[in-house]
């Protein structure tokens, strides 16, 4: 698990591994309870380039909100797009959103307080029926060939970007991506 404050926002980002999702609807009837007091959003973790892919979806989205220039009228929304690099909620949905199938969940946190923050996550571990891991937010080579292949990220584009290893430079793309999202909103 990692907790950040941003913007005097208390984020935790974090895996599930082997996930149970047996009531699709249920869970999401549970995220959008949760809006009261914080804003909660899933993605299929094995399209998530690590934590800084996430953190910086955040940014981006509270930063929207902040300035009035968010694509979507809810935040988590907003961190799906930013994370996608999407201004199409559903082509959002379709690259990282999670699914029954779904068997590693990136969970992505934004509240207030930071108890607040922990308690959503107690309560969504619960029902997600999964081991909190944060292994498979991690890049393996599995992973950046789905992620190149989902976000249409080309040999020579991963090349021109790299500075230190592939999968910094993959990660970096993203949230440049996602940076080039909000210059367009």
């Amino acid at each position: 698990m990692r907790k950040q404050v941003i913007n005097g926002k208390h984020i935790i980002i974090e895996g599930f591994k082997n996930v149970k999702i047996e009531n699709l609807q249920t869970l999401f009837d549970f995220l959008k309870n949760q809006s009261k007091n914080c804003c909660v959003q899933m993605f299929n973790a094995h399209l998530i380039a690590g934590f800084d892919h996430l953190f910086f979806a955040c940014l981006n989205a509270l930063k929207a909100f902040e300035e009035g220039k968010n694509i979507s009228k809810d935040l988590a929304v907003e961190t799906l797009l930013y994370a996608s690099g999407q201004h199409q909620i559903n082509k959002a949905i379709q690259m990282l959103g999670v699914t029954p199938k779904t068997k590693d969940v990136a969970m992505l946190i934004i509240s207030e307080t930071p108890e607040a923050s922990m308690q959503a996550l107690e309560k969504i571990a619960q029902l997600l029926k999964g081991e909190p891991c944060n292994r498979i937010l991690s890049m393996t080579k599995k992973k950046m060939q789905a992620i190149k292949s989902t976000f249409n990220i080309k040999d020579a584009e991963l090349r021109s970007a790299m500075r230190e290893s592939e999968e910094q430079a993959l990660t970096n793309l993203l949230i440049e991506r996602a940076a080039l999202l909000a210059t367009q909103a």
